[in-house]
Parts: structure tokens; sequence; C-alpha cells
């Protein structure tokens, strides 16, 4: 296996033989890393941490040390990452902790731009984009396909759905629709389907357009939530997408952004 005369790897970390390890890097005990995968130079790795097939690690990335969390107690906690993943300059991610399930956890896909920072217990789905210096407190839960802004700032426990666009400086402390299109301005609001991010996944036009009537039932129709809900189910078509939506709505746990 390829690993630099200046890497210092421990020897019960576990790197597969077409794996990739540069100049400076550090890899610790507990650590396995999957079939070629390339850590570029001077990155820092520490488990309980599983690493997936075909990753990249750009220099000065930081990946499954202990949490920021005051309450964590050196519990044997453990990072989680897929494959065909992408993790940009001075990106940190941190291990789970025994009051969040003791994992954090990243799927496949997924691009993490530089100064990205996964905090304990989150849970990125698959082919999200997390542009540079968003930031994640813990139990986040980010679904497939959504696409985060640069310098985005995500409360603890909130959950973004899937295929949803968040602008970027937007500080969200409820949950973002599914199909949703957010941003900041003085407040946080809905500003319909997410319907450029939906063609590109081959939703048809018809799809969209319900969307777009359930967003405007929701946000505008001066409804509150469980009239808005009633009026969807009437008069939309129960198509998979608005299902979903009103799952989302049903099992939110924060409220959602209107």
């Amino acid at each position: 296996m390829a690993i630099h005369p200046t890497a210092i790897v421990d020897p019960d970390a576990e790197i597969d033989s077409t794996a990739e390890v540069g100049p400076y890097c550090i890899v610790g005990h507990g650590v396995h890393i999957g079939a070629r995968t390339r850590l570029m130079a001077h990155n820092y790795l520490e488990g309980k941490l599983t690493v997936g097939e075909d990753n990249v690690f750009f220099p000065f990335s930081s990946c499954g040390v202990a949490p920021q969390d005051k309450k964590y107690r050196g519990e044997p906690s453990e990072t989680r990452i897929g494959n065909g993943n992408s993790i940009r300059e001075f990106v940190t991610i941190h291990r789970g902790t025994q009051g969040g399930g003791m994992v954090t956890s990243i799927g496949d896909g997924n691009l993490l731009m530089a100064y990205v920072h996964v905090a304990h217990d989150a849970i990125v789905g698959n082919h999200t984009i997390l542009a540079n210096s968003v930031t994640f407190a813990g139990h986040v839960v980010v679904d497939d396909y959504a696409n985060i802004g640069g310098h985005c700032g995500i409360h603890q426990f909130c959950r973004i759905g899937r295929f949803a666009m968040v602008g970027s400086y937007s500080v969200l402390n409820q949950d973002v629709l599914p199909f949703s299109t957010i941003a900041t301005t003085r407040e946080v609001k809905v500003f319909g389907a997410n319907r450029v991010g939906l063609e590109r996944r081959g939703y048809s036009s018809d799809a969209i357009e319900t969307l777009q009537t359930l967003f405007r039932i929701l946000t505008r129709a001066g409804l509150n939530t469980t009239q808005a809900v009633s009026r969807i189910q009437e008069e939309l078509p129960q198509t998979a997408e608005v299902v979903e939506v009103l799952e989302f709505i049903g099992n939110s746990r924060q409220g959602f952004v209107k």
C-alpha cells in the first residue's frame, strides 16, 4: 500500500492495500480505511472510525476526534463515513456521544466543502452538498440530496429534508421541509419548491407544480398548520412527495420553517 514515509500510522489501524496515505498524515488506533480511499496530506484520523471506499480527504481535515460536548466522558462512540465522499480542506467531523446514539454518520457521494463542521451524533445522508463553512450542531439530520449554502448555521436536533435547498448565510433553528427552497432574509421563509433541483433529478412538471401548490397552501393561505394539512389532504393528489411532506410535518420535533 502507498503510505508516505512521513505519515504516522498506528499498527492496529486497518488500511486497505489499495488506499493511499499521504505526507504527514496521522492515522490512529481503531481506524479502518477502505479500498482506494486517499488521504492527500496532513490529515488526522482517530478511531473508532470506519471509512469506506473511494473517499478523498483533502489536506488538513480532521475526522473521528472527541466531540465538543461537556457531557462526553470518553465513551467508545464512533464515526462512520461511507463511499465516494469528498472531504475538503479543514473539515472537522466529531464522533458520537452516549446521549445521541453513539454514532456520527456520513453516507455516500457527499461533498463537504472547506471548513464544514459536522458535530457529534449528526446523520448526513447521501449525495448532499455542504458548502463552505456550513456548521452543524449536535444531533442534526440531513436527508439525501439536500444542498446547504455557505456559512449556514444549523441548530441542534434540526432536520433538513430531502432535496431541500438552503440559501447561504441562513441560520436555522427549525426543520426544513423536503423539496423546499428557503433562505434567511429578516427571518427564514419558504420560497416554494426547489424547482431546479427537482428538475435535475427527473421530477415531472406535474409533480413540481403539485409541490408548489402544497407550499402555497402551507405558507400563504392564512391557515394554521392543522388547517393547511387538512386542505392539502382534501385538494391535492396524494403523491409520494405530498405524503412525504405531510409525514415530515407530523414527525417534526422542532417545528418547521413556514
